[in-house]
């Protein structure tokens, strides 16, 4: 049976959807080609039709991680007010939601320790999306008049991985504490208004 180019391409994002939650859930060492395409609900015979090797399936889905996190993100940056933008992004980033988020979640908590097992290819689509990612933000800030954007960009993604990493190896009390301390200080580096639900969170763990 023939199929259309829409169909292999449905077909294509199907598995570069399961490879990415495999991904997510096994790290790359246990990622396997065959499981893919099972939780994809297709044969591992038709795994060369839509791809040449592992790698690059591995390489390909690094880069749909960050394609189906971020994308509405980056349609905001020529769309909305930048400080709206903004506040969206550091509040859902340091967000509880997000922290629990473990299978939907920025890529970039879940991957940076395991860069040294990815392919040279998806280490490079790694490195390539952070700095989209860090550019997008420092896009927003310009546009916003704010000085030294590259710069307060590079710190504030730092700020927000480093917090979401952390805040998972915390229970929900540390975890929140920590993830409103954060959008506090990633907030002011950016020149945003404080939020409210960081600000009620900070105000609650200084009375206890």
């Amino acid at each position: 049976m023939r199929y259309d180019s829409e169909h292999k391409a449905r077909t294509r994002g199907r598995v570069l959807t399961e490879a990415a939650a495999a991904l997510r859930a096994d790290g790359p060492d246990r990622f396997g080609v065959a499981a893919v395409m099972n939780r994809a609900g297709l044969t591992h015979g038709g795994f060369y039709a839509h791809f040449r090797s592992r790698d690059e399936l591995l390489t390909e889905a690094v880069g749909h991680m960050f394609k189906d996190r971020y994308d509405a993100f980056f349609a905001d940056l020529d769309t909305v007010d930048p400080q709206a933008a903004l506040r969206r992004l550091v509040d859902y980033y340091l967000s509880m939601r997000h922290r629990d988020a473990r299978d939907q979640g920025c890529p970039i908590p879940i991957l940076s320790g395991e860069l040294h097992r990815l392919p040279d290819a998806a280490r490079e689509r790694f490195v390539q999306a952070v700095d989209r990612l860090t550019g997008g933000i420092a896009t927003l800030l310009a546009r916003a008049s704010t000085d030294a954007p590259r710069a307060r960009a590079v710190s504030a993604v730092a700020e927000m991985v480093g917090a979401i990493a952390i805040s998972r190896t915390l229970g929900t009390a540390g975890a929140e504490e920590l993830l409103a301390h954060a959008g506090t200080s990633v907030g002011r580096k950016l020149g945003l208004e404080p939020s409210a639900s960081h600000v009620r969170t900070e105000e609650r763990s200084a009375r206890l």
